[in-house]
């Protein structure tokens, strides 16, 4: 069980076992649009989840 807190939006409690990447499918994001963050710092998205508690932060583009 791994808790999302998706900055500026939801908490969610989510059973994944894959990657972060698969975190961010699971929550409706892509890994373009948003990066995890354990502890503070960000984890590639094709990393193993190996946390209890995450944080995602969606990066924000334009011109």
């Amino acid at each position: 069980m791994v808790t999302v807190d998706i900055v500026g939006g939801e908490t969610h409690e989510l059973t994944v076992e894959g990657t972060y990447g698969d975190l961010l499918d699971a929550v409706g994001l892509s890994r373009h649009e948003a990066t995890v963050l354990r502890n503070g710092q960000p984890v590639p998205a094709d990393e193993a989840v190996d946390a209890d508690s995450v944080r995602v932060l969606r990066l924000i583009k334009g011109g």
